[in-house]
């Protein structure tokens, strides 16, 4: 799928950007081009140091901002694939700069769709986040306003050889602002601050993200919003797991946080489908499928009536021993 072909990922120089560059270049080294598209020029320089135009001939750093529109156009010239991974993501900053967050995670949304629909560009893959489904805080709100341009935006690609689907996924393990780096930062002081003990997240590696969007590449028909079955974690499993011998001082929820998530809430059912490894929410007023025409050719089945899934009761739950192994073996040595 990939062979031969150039791909542009906003937000770049992120996590998620990193893991997905360095993964494509060791599973696709026939691919033409990877455009890592971003505003912040030191972590740009920073990201050629590991993966530098020299050792890597088809990478290239684009320094701009999704909401510059005529920017994004000229970026996309020759791009076959676009991963949209740009984003503020900072529940409490996006409450306090409201419209900041509206201009990158929305309009910025739209500008994207616009410059995927004037070019050449054949798939989109845009990021999303379980606080996308039935949102609380503005941040959720945004992206789930996001998801629905992308959605819809199938609708009006014309005859073009252009797709663009949605995945949606929960708190990426270790990831810049997430919550194992920040207990392993306040553990040397003995206390944890547990906003609420009955608090549930999902989780997700790094990888099984870049996994996720490289599936949706090459299968996703455009529209769904993907979303993968994964366990969930106890904060209080994860505190223990960081710092056994720590205390574990609650402390509250911040505004806008729920005490578990949702990747699919009841509403959603109707148009869910299981496809085995994902789930699948399906456009309520697809021109291209029906649901039931998606379940023969993607060999998927309807989820029961009323189906939901937040992480609070999910059927899997990773252990405090699980949740230890995984932070040794994948984030201590990152941090080192």
């Amino acid at each position: 799928m990939l062979k031969d072909k150039s791909i542009l990922i906003t937000g770049g120089t992120g996590s998620f950007g990193k893991a997905f560059v360095r993964t494509v270049l060791e599973r696709h080294p026939d691919v033409r081009r990877l455009v890592i598209y971003s505003r912040d020029e030191l972590k740009q320089f920073e990201m050629s140091q590991t993966f530098s135009t020299k050792q890597h001939p088809g990478i290239r750093y684009f320094i701009g901002d999704i909401r510059d529109q005529a920017r994004l156009t000229r970026a996309l010239e020759g791009i076959d694939i676009v991963v949209h991974a740009a984003a503020l993501k900072q529940v409490p900053t996006a409450e306090y700069n409201p419209f900041e967050c509206i201009k990158t995670n929305v309009l910025g949304a739209q500008n994207l769709i616009e410059a995927c629909l004037d070019t050449k560009v054949q798939r989109v893959v845009a990021l999303s986040t379980d606080k996308a489904a039935a949102p609380i805080n503005l941040y959720g709100a945004t992206k789930l306003c996001s998801d629905k341009l992308f959605v819809a935006a199938n609708n009006i690609k014309g005859a073009r050889d252009l797709r663009f689907s949605v995945v949606r996924y929960g708190n990426v393990m270790g990831s810049r602002g997430s919550v194992i780096p920040f207990f392993m930062e306040k553990r040397a002081s003995g206390v944890l601050p547990i906003t609420d003990p009955t608090m549930t997240r999902f989780n997700i590696s790094l990888q099984e993200g870049v996994d996720m969007v490289l599936w949706s590449i090459e299968h996703a028909l455009g529209g769904e919003i993907l979303v993968p079955k994964i366990p969930s974690y106890r904060i209080t499993d994860v505190a223990r797991a960081v710092a056994p011998e720590a205390r574990q001082q609650v402390v509250g929820i911040r505004p806008g946080e729920k005490i578990h998530e949702e990747m699919i809430t009841v509403s959603d059912s109707p148009n869910t489908v299981d496809l085995g490894r994902y789930y699948a929410i399906l456009p309520s007023a697809s021109t291209d499928y029906t649901v039931d025409e998606y379940c023969r050719t993607r060999n998927a089945r309807r989820v029961p009536a009323g189906f939901s899934y937040d992480s609070g009761s999910n059927a899997d739950f990773l252990s405090e021993y699980e949740l230890r192994e995984m932070i040794a073996h994948e984030i201590e040595p990152a941090a080192a």
